[in-house]
């Protein structure tokens, strides 16, 4: 193509107009997303963060309604998991309150791990300008009890933050109104309200305990026992796999005790895997002794289905799972593999499950030879610790299993834990930690990938 010069002159103007017009593009989206961000920042400052760390999904359920009592005030609130808080957003604050349990021995909850282990170990920033309040949740049963709400406490202070209150710390363990009501007392404070809603969450039902089969006759451990429930009045079976109950014994009517639901609301019954609880002095436990022994079948229950975010499936349904756990944790893996059949997709499912012999110990054996031989159950590994020669639990499976293990995260796997926070639950994630890296075990629990329920 021949052009002439003024041709070409022209064509060199447009195009260095195109660029021009370009680059103004260019600085005037950048210049209105600054005046959106500082404008964001702006509104953030002058508002309250309610920011949680939940475990069990309790503390979850806490910021909800602290969130709910703020805005009848007309407080503008942000609520937020606490693994979502970086430092540039604790910066561009003023208030903000934090619901936290404790995990394990003091340690932070899963979506608490990113805030404690980035954040707070850094020696940013400063937090002159932040006042805040703390709800703790923990157990006295635990030495670290409330351990990371403390922790959280004085880190925050040690930054120059100012603490609006004491610390309301609430033990699960026991009657949880009286610290509710504190609580409450200085949300009403802050919101300038008294119109706050009913924090006594929902009733408990009455339930008929319809089966009870032990498990494990013989077994050298406590005997264990499989449990159905149906509601006594006609009310529809609502909860989703992962979920618990809390049910009240009738000598301890003010201490609920957490259970993991075995089954799906479609088997037509509750189910509970119990462990029977059993003192040096030959004396059962209050609540487990109760339903395993005194409560005779036909015996009705006090139960209130509760709601674990943190160990249902969510985004993971559509994802490979491996489910880890042993003794009465099989329950909550349980009712995902239940679900996992319901739905007839196939998807892949690994079991890691342990236990004590075979021949006494093999909980709910029909079920996973069936899901084996239905293919919902890819693989299965029963690990019976005195069967062998040498004790083998679950985390040395794993480890004897690392290149499947990594295979399985690397096509996008989720990995549930149920079970004993003693032992199992720790030795699970030193085991995961040395297959697939500490900083990828920090990316799973942030991506919701890798979630627990251990007790």
């Amino acid at each position: 193509m021949n052009w002439d010069h003024q041709t070409r002159l022209l064509v060199a103007l447009l195009c260095v107009a195109g660029y021009v017009l370009m680059c103004g593009g260019i600085w005037w989206t950048r210049h209105r997303q600054r005046k959106q961000r500082a404008l964001q920042l702006s509104n953030q400052r002058h508002a309250w963060l309610v920011a949680y760390a939940s475990q069990t999904g309790f503390a979850e359920q806490l910021a909800h309604r602290t969130v709910e009592i703020l805005k009848t005030g007309g407080v503008d609130a942000h609520l937020c998991a606490l693994s979502e808080v970086d430092a540039d957003h604790l910066g561009s604050i003023e208030r903000a309150l934090f619901i936290v349990s404790t995990y394990g021995e003091g340690a932070a909850p899963d979506n608490g791990t990113a805030f404690a282990s980035k954040v707070m170990t850094s020696g940013l920033p400063d937090l002159t300008h932040l006042h805040f309040g703390v709800l703790m949740l923990g157990d006295t049963s635990y030495p670290q009890y409330c351990g990371f709400g403390r922790d959280l406490t004085t880190w925050l202070k040690a930054r120059g933050a100012q603490a609006l209150f004491e610390n309301v710390a609430v033990n699960s363990g026991g009657s949880t109104k009286k610290p509710l009501q504190e609580w409450q007392h200085h949300l009403s404070h802050i919101a300038g309200t008294n119109d706050v809603p009913d924090w006594e969450g929902p009733g408990y039902q009455q339930w008929i305990l319809t089966v009870r089969r032990e498990l494990n006759p013989g077994s050298s451990g406590n005997p264990a026992f499989h449990i159905e429930l149906q509601p006594q009045d006609a009310i529809p079976l609502d909860w989703e796999a992962g979920d618990l109950v809390q049910i009240l014994a009738p000598a301890d009517l003010h201490r609920p005790r957490d259970y993991s639901i075995a089954s799906i609301p479609a088997d037509g019954s509750l189910h509970l895997l119990v462990r029977q609880e059993k003192h040096s002095d030959g004396s059962l436990g209050l609540a487990s002794g109760w339903l395993t022994h005194a409560a005779s079948v036909g015996a009705i229950v006090d139960l209130r289905v509760r709601a674990h975010a943190n160990f249902r499936l969510g985004d993971n349904a559509a994802r490979p799972l491996i489910l880890i756990g042993n003794g009465s944790g099989l329950a909550g893996l349980r009712s995902h593999l239940k679900a996992r059949a319901a739905t007839g997709a196939k998807t892949r499912n690994w079991l890691i499950f342990g236990e004590r012999q075979a021949a006494h110990d093999f909980f709910h054996r029909a079920d996973i030879e069936t899901w084996q031989s239905t293919g919902v159950l890819e693989r299965a590994d029963i690990v019976f610790s005195r069967d062998g020669a040498q004790r083998e639990y679950v985390q040395d499976r794993l480890i004897a299993q690392a290149e499947r293990v990594r295979d399985w995260l690397a096509a996008g796997a989720a990995i549930y834990v149920c079970g004993s926070l003693q032992g199992m639950a720790g030795g699970v994630e030193e085991a995961l930690k040395q297959i697939a890296g500490e900083d990828e075990i920090v990316r799973l629990i942030a991506a919701g990938r890798y979630r627990r329920d251990v007790y």
